[in-house]
């Protein structure tokens, strides 16, 4: 696929971030696109600022938890119904939990599998005959950094990763194997400037591995985020038009992937060593705050 130009764009977690950016840069191009999220409010800006970026562009919402499998086959037959055809689907929309595994609960875990590894396997299988209609068709699938690297406290978000990453490489190979004009990428983001750490879940529990609290955490996590949505979605739809099997966003992405391919098992104790290092920094940080108000308090 060279040009997205009258082509058909489906886009999940479309509402903000990422998504919503791929939406923008797609209508850009000439590309019609059908963008759904659970954030209706902010699904009706990405659809304002498509029409005023490209007044000529069809674009259509939904509300849709990706979770939801019949929720998700309605929206794709909707989507082919309403644009007459779908030549790409985004599986972008995506959430965090972070805990430790001996305090997971198992209900975050299925809502994180829901939304990360079913979300996309159900957007795949639904949208896939549409693909193969179309003559011309690309599935691409967000993994992340974490679908090549295992970090302390997140598991869960590790498990739908990686999970999504296996996925996407078999599938590709399958569809290499058919000739049916359809390809597939896995996509393995580092730090984007989104706001999924901010909506990120926490438990409790989180302190005693990282000396801090989920607040703290998530503006630790933040000052990672040094790829703009903009550039990562530039790099996503470069990597579709170049056909590539993945692509990683961002050099963090570029050093880690490099890392853990070179260091299989060293990294693990590199990452060990900082978060140690990085929790007694907080530990110390926090006596010493409260040391300083007990000598005001006196």
């Amino acid at each position: 696929m060279k040009s997205f130009n009258g082509k058909v764009a489906a886009i999940t977690g479309a509402a903000s971030g990422m998504g919503r950016t791929l939406a923008l840069q797609l209508a850009k191009e000439g590309c019609h696109v059908s963008i759904s999220d659970v954030d209706t409010k902010g699904l009706a800006e990405t659809v304002k600022l498509v029409k005023a970026t490209a007044p000529n562009v069809k674009v259509t919402s939904q509300q849709l938890d990706v979770s939801n499998r019949e929720a998700m086959y309605a929206w794709a037959d909707q989507t082919a119904k309403d644009h007459g055809k779908v030549n790409l689907i985004f599986n972008n929309a995506g959430v965090a939990y972070a805990t430790p595994v001996e305090h997971i609960d198992y209900d975050k875990f299925e809502w994180i599998m829901g939304i990360n590894f079913w979300g996309v396997v159900y957007g795949t299988k639904a949208f896939l005959p549409h693909l193969k209609a179309s003559g011309e068709g690309h599935i691409i699938n967000t993994s992340s950094l974490f679908g090549l690297c295992a970090q302390p406290t997140q598991s869960t978000y590790n498990a739908t990763k990686f999970a999504v990453r296996g996925f996407t490489e078999s599938l590709r190979q399958e569809l290499d194997m058919m000739n049916c004009g359809v390809s597939a990428t896995s996509v393995h983001p580092g730090g984007i400037k989104t706001a999924i750490a901010r909506k990120s879940v926490a438990s409790p529990e989180i302190e005693e591995f990282t000396g801090a609290d989920s607040e703290q955490g998530k503006e630790f996590f933040e000052k990672f985020f040094i790829t703009s949505a903009e550039k990562a979605a530039d790099i996503i739809l470069k990597a579709v038009k170049g056909n590539k099997r993945r692509v990683l966003v961002g050099p963090d992405a570029v050093a880690m992937d490099a890392m853990v391919r070179t260091l299989p098992e060293t990294y693990q104790a590199i990452i060990v060593g900082q978060m140690k290092k990085m929790r007694d920094k907080q530990i110390a940080r926090k006596k010493r705050k409260a040391a300083e108000k007990q000598t005001q308090s006196a």
